[in-house]
């Protein structure tokens, strides 16, 4: 179990200039965004405009924070996405361009190179268990709006609010469920990011 602390993301300009990325977590350690595995980050959106285009990518992104953004991508209807929305999958290789609905969003962006992993996002509410399929290679887990304190199998950890988890292969052995509860006494919520092998 690997507790990444936000202070510690990576900020990095984005693949195509226009902006920068925080990263939060890469595979392999030492990969470029050329040649990753998968891939979790955050943006600062405060203008419309194009997305960096990642071939060979599938691509989730969620609104952390924000009004919401409209995404173009290739020739299917606009998208619109705001903090009620669920994660939105598409491909990195269509050309997408954002819109945004009231002024700046905050966005998670998860990707996995196509040819080599899948992966799934999904928020969930605190104080639930969730099934781990089988096959997950690595899972990760960011609280927003309060920490919680996260438990698979007999490992434990405390999170707070922006941080990040991360269980590889030998943390979800033999353990199906993750379990959350709250630290503290604000609402919160979680994102869980799970990658599979293809």
């Amino acid at each position: 179990m690997r507790l990444i602390h936000s202070i510690d993301y990576r900020r990095m300009p984005w693949k195509n200039g226009g902006g920068v990325t925080i990263e939060v977590a890469i595979a392999p350690d030492d990969a470029t965004l050329d040649d990753f595995d998968w891939r979790i980050s955050m943006a600062h959106v405060a203008t419309p405009g194009p997305f960096s285009r990642f071939p060979g990518v599938d691509r989730t992104l969620a609104v952390l924070s924000g009004a919401g953004i409209r995404l173009a991508i290739g020739g299917a209807p606009p998208v619109t996405l705001d903090l009620s929305s669920p994660p939105h999958a598409f491909s990195g290789h269509v050309e997408t361009n954002a819109t945004l609905i009231d002024g700046a969003i905050d966005d998670l962006n998860v990707m996995s190179n196509q040819a080599r992993y899948r992966h799934r996002m999904t928020r969930h509410q605190i104080e639930e268990t969730v099934m781990i399929p089988n096959g997950a290679v690595a899972v990760a887990i960011m609280p927003r709006a309060g920490g919680l304190k996260l438990a698979v199998g007999e490992a434990s950890a405390h999170v707070a609010d922006g941080d990040t988890v991360i269980l590889d292969q030998a943390d979800l052995s033999g353990n199906d469920a993750i379990s959350f509860h709250r630290s503290g006494l604000a609402p919160a919520e979680i994102y869980l990011m799970i990658f599979w092998p293809r």
